[in-house]
This record gives structure tokens, sequence and C-alpha cells, in this order.
């Protein structure tokens, strides 16, 4: 299976010398990640280091160089607890907020990232909860898809291409066919976790994210929907009893 990899929480204020060293992992091995840029952090649980104020030039040179650009909801703070369609978690900045309101946060963050140079039509929910809200608001607002779902494939859904993210990594690792996503969140990253993730990528086939954007996206049934959300709440369960 060809793995792509996203970075969760690029704020002002997390942890650099992590975010550094994963980077340099990265570039040891040419593997372009998608990173989730939080437009406008108010969420203090994500700082973690020194703010910097350079912080929009990494983003912007780092996009240069090939990394994919997805904006991380708006403000990354959780204000209802719903897990929306993807129930993963029980918590939301999106998930349950009225429409209007959606697409209110989506602009504001979206036009945050402009003002700095940053371009994207790929959205990261905090916490991978949305609705139907969520989606309706992401095409009033441009954006083209999100990294999102579970699947071997990019899969349609009202007109948006879900790029899935794996269901248990371990698991995705033996599979000899499809396409998934690894989520690491550096802010976290301990010496087991990175020597973890070298040992995955000199031994898998570990992709930049531009590759997986250059996949077909096939049609998914209803039944293919409600089987995802039956694994979600699956997920949600194992992590919150384990």
């Amino acid at each position: 299976m060809r793995i792509a990899v996203r970075l969760d929480d690029i704020a002002p204020a997390m942890d650099w010398e992590k975010f550094h060293a994963f980077a340099a992992l990265l570039d040891e091995y040419d593997i372009k990640p998608l990173i989730g840029v939080v437009p406008d952090n108010r969420d203090e649980n994500l700082n973690r280091g020194a703010f910097r104020e350079d912080f929009w030039e990494v983003v912007k040179r780092r996009q240069e160089e090939g990394w994919v650009v997805a904006q991380h909801g708006c403000y990354h703070l959780y204000t209802q607890k719903k897990g929306g369609v993807f129930p993963l978690n029980d918590f939301s900045e999106f998930a349950g907020v009225p429409y209007e309101e959606q697409l209110a946060l989506l602009a504001h963050g979206k036009g945050i990232l402009k003002e700095h140079g940053i371009e994207t039509a790929l959205f990261m929910a905090p916490a991978h909860s949305y609705d139907r809200n969520t989606l309706r608001a992401l095409k009033q607002t441009g954006f083209k898809g999100l990294t999102d779902g579970f699947g071997s494939r990019p899969y349609l859904r009202q007109g948006l291409t879900f790029y899935p993210i794996s269901f248990r990594l371990a698991g995705s690792l033996k599979k000899e066919k499809g396409l998934t996503t690894m989520v690491v969140h550096t802010n976290t990253l301990n010496d087991r976790d990175m020597e973890k993730y070298r040992k995955i990528f000199a031994e898998q086939k570990v992709i930049s994210y531009g590759e997986y954007l250059r996949e077909k996206a096939g049609k998914r049934t209803a039944a293919g929907h409600m089987w995802e959300y039956a694994l979600a709440v699956f997920k949600h369960v194992l992590v919150k009893f384990s």
C-alpha cells in the first residue's frame, strides 16, 4: 500500500524542535507531506514552544518546496460536543454549528491564509469532525477536497474529493494495494515515534502527498458511507476505552 503523510496542528507556537526534527526526516527520504495550518490559532493546547514571527514565511517556503497545505479549521477551538458524519471524536469546531456560522469560519480562515500568500483548496477538520453543513459550506467557499474518511483510494461525496486516512496504520502497512494517509502530530512526538517513522520510511512505499492528489477519485455508495460511519464509531470506542 502507498502511504502519504499529513501533519496536523501547524501553528506559530507549536513545538518547533519536534517539527524541525520530523521535517528533517521527511527531507532525508524526499517525502513531501500535507500540513494542516491553523489560520488563527486560539487553542492553547497547540502552543508548545516559542511563537515564531516568521511562521508564514516557513509555511510559504515549504509550500514552494512541494509540501501541500490544507486549512486546518479556523481557530481550532472545540465549541460543540458533536461527532458529525465521521465521528472519530465527540467534539468539534464545525459539526453542529449552524451553516452560516460555518461559512463565516471557513471564509475567515481562508482570508488569513490568502493574506499571507497561501492558497489551498484542501480542508482538514479539527478532531476529524464535520457534518453535512460543513461539506456544503466548503463547496460554497471554494474548497475542492478534504483529508478524512476511511478507504483505500480517494472518493467523491457531495461534490468534494475525500482523501482517506488510515483506520489503523499497522494494518495499512501490511496491505499490498491501495492508498491511505498516516496522521502525525509533531507536537507530541517522542524518540520512539521518530524511530518508528524512520523504519516505516525506509521499508514502506511512502509517497509525497502531491502523488495522492493526482489519484483519480471513485464513487462511493450509500452503503459505503454507512460502513465508514460505523468504522469511525468503532474506532472512537476503541480509543476511548483503551
